[in-house]
């Protein structure tokens, strides 16, 4: 019998708790850093060059400043200390290749059921104009304060590079 991919990692756990290096480490970013960023397989902490510990990673499909990303930017920022923020899109996302409308129909045809939440999956068809627009909502929020330093940057999955973008 083979075991699904859940046991597999559960299996992997076990092995892991062993050692378990992480167990000093705390809930405060020692770079003082949060990253929002999308859910895509392709970038990691190792791509940004940072370490287990270093930073809040909040992930969620193509990197988008939704209320509860807020709400986690806010909770990392006014409890556990970070100081900067990196908003990160990149190259070759799922959400680019379809539209809003297109993202409900397939998603009403496979299941029989009309979407009702989320209310929004906020495809988009420019990175770079995404990345501003997320600039733009999270330095316009009142519980970001402007002594926060927000960045916004559109990861290459091609070349492996950051390329910041800045303000229209």
């Amino acid at each position: 019998m083979t075991m699904s991919v859940i046991e597999e990692v559960i299996a992997a756990n076990e092995i892991y708790a062993r050692t378990h290096e992480l167990r000093r480490v705390t809930p405060r970013p020692e770079r003082k850093l949060a990253v929002l960023t999308c859910m895509d397989t392709r970038l990691s902490i190792r791509t940004l060059g940072l370490k287990a510990g270093d930073a809040h990673i909040i992930r969620n499909a193509g990197g988008i400043v939704t209320d509860d990303a807020v709400r986690s930017l806010v909770i990392s920022h006014h409890l556990l200390g970070t100081e900067e923020i990196m908003i990160i899109n990149h190259t070759d996302c799922g959400l680019m290749q379809t539209s809003e409308e297109n993202l409900r129909t397939t998603i009403q045809d496979r299941t029989g059921t009309a979407v009702v939440a989320p209310s929004f999956f906020y495809a988009f068809q420019d990175i770079e104009q995404n990345v501003r627009h997320q600039l733009q909502k999270l330095r316009t929020h009142p519980w970001i304060p402007e002594k926060v330093a927000v960045r916004g940057f559109v990861y290459d999955v091609t070349t492996g590079l950051l390329r910041e973008i800045k303000d229209a």
